[in-house]
């Protein structure tokens, strides 16, 4: 059941496909049960479908990867709802299409008539227009249903997220690729099957696996791979793996380097690391490296590894981390991956202990805490006469003059005298490290 549509710049959902537009934009659901996929959110039976069929909808925001169906989602409400519905894309649409689009729907709100906004990659628009928005979700002027390829907790006023449902729309999986593939090559009327494509299995199944679960992708390779391909004799157009892969090109993956897969990434690869995965470590290098992360930045958070996680269990370890900054930043990329690459695996197989990573927090806590006291005299340097006067470095004692090498002296102030910061691990070099820190510490109280 169509709604009325109202027209709004930037943005509109034809209702028609020209026939030369893509086969993604032919071919897409025109109703939810034309959908494949997102059943855990949109499934029969869920409250979403439920709101949509009931035609009651709140305000939503649909979080997913590109070519998850948020698109195509607003597309079939659109459909079915009997409000107003507009759309518009914040990537080309500024405040001035914005603000008609609200003042109409106010205007049909004072005559009892609902509006739907529909507006694609929402985490476009600056605090200011999603503030602009607030309002008139607040007053009941529209229902919003805002898309975005970003994490809306990041992205989306706090205020405008409180007012809205979340749903997230995950990447599609093989099996839902390959039946909207099936369709696309079946379809006489807004699929290829006029051009009678012949693809193989192994092609399809490639592609389903290739296209990381985004359907535009999917459908625009296999487009590209039928549409470009010489008939046989019989006027079939054959499309084998071969076909397909020249056709996919290379792989685009996911990645945003300022957003929330940025940090998705780079936390699987020290998690990785850490727990002794030299494998996932090195797919989560490349998964970073291929798509486009700036080097060096990997090579710092290695440089931090090495200290945080492995600290004194291997005290080589921070020197191989640095050896790989400098060689990336030496020979650059592609060759300075393998120096990386390294120094994942060294760290993977390291030992591990976070020791000094704990003693530092805890030292840093005491001398932001508690009261600066003075510096022992003792230990002080007293490099005039008025500062030996006062005692400055009195009762110091040389610690290589000692029998053991060390002085039985504190060196801690006085309310933190015994004071355990650094307790090392038993493993890797830090349980050498650590007897002999016991050794000396036994000293230092006079007990050696």
């Amino acid at each position: 059941m169509a709604g009325r549509r109202d027209v709004s710049s930037g943005f509109l959902f034809p209702d028609d496909a020209r026939p030369d537009a893509p086969l993604a934009d032919r071919i897409r659901p025109q109703s939810l049960e034309e959908m494949v996929g997102q059943d855990e959110a949109l499934g029969p039976g869920t409250p979403l479908r439920k709101a949509i069929e009931a035609d009651a909808l709140r305000s939503l925001i649909l979080w997913g990867p590109p070519g998850s169906g948020k698109t195509t989602l607003a597309h079939a409400i659109r459909r079915r709802t009997h409000a107003s519905f507009e759309a518009i894309s914040a990537v080309l649409s500024g405040v001035k299409e914005l603000r008609e689009i609200l003042e109409r729907a106010e205007y049909r709100r004072r005559e009892g008539r609902r509006s739907i906004v529909f507006i694609d990659e929402i985490h476009r628009f600056n605090k200011a227009q999603q503030d602009a928005l607030l309002s008139h979700v607040e007053k009941g002027d529209i229902v919003l249903i805002g898309a975005t390829t970003e994490n809306p907790s990041f992205e989306v006023n706090a205020a405008l997220l409180s007012r809205s449902r979340v749903v997230v729309l995950k990447p599609l999986s093989e099996e839902a690729l390959v039946a909207i593939l099936r369709r696309a090559l079946e379809d006489a009327e807004r699929g290829l099957a006029k051009l009678r494509p012949a693809v193989s299995e192994e092609a399809l199944a490639f592609l389903a696996r290739a296209a990381d679960g985004d359907a535009r992708t999917a459908l625009n390779v296999l487009e590209l791979g039928v549409t470009t391909g010489a008939p046989d004799a019989d006027g079939r157009r054959p499309l084998d793996l071969e076909g397909m892969k020249q056709a996919f090109a290379r792989k685009a993956l996911l990645y945003d380097r300022a957003g929330e897969e940025h940090y998705n990434l780079i936390s699987a690869l020290h998690k990785s690391v850490r727990n002794s995965d030299a494998d996932a470590g090195l797919y989560w290098l490349a998964r970073m490296i291929e798509a486009g992360e700036d080097p060096l930045y990997v090579a710092r958070r290695l440089v931090r590894f090495a200290s945080e996680d492995v600290g004194m269990a291997d005290p080589a370890a921070l020197g191989l981390a640095l050896a790989a900054q400098q060689a990336v930043h030496f020979i650059g990329l592609p060759e300075g991956a393998l120096a990386l690459a390294q120094a994942v695996v060294y760290l993977a197989a390291a030992p591990k202990s976070n020791a000094l990573y704990v003693a530092y927090g805890e030292a840093a806590k005491d001398a932001l805490e508690t009261r600066a006291e003075p510096v022992p005299l003792w230990i002080r340097n007293a490099p005039t006469g008025l500062m030996k006067e006062l005692g400055y470095g009195k009762g110091y004692r040389y610690a290589h003059d000692e029998k053991e090498g060390v002085a039985t002296m504190d060196c801690l102030p006085e309310s933190l005298l015994g004071r355990r910061y650094y307790r090392p691990s038993e493993r890797g070099d830090e349980n050498q490290i650590a007897r002999r820190l016991e050794a000396a510490r036994l000293v230092r109280q006079n007990r050696g």
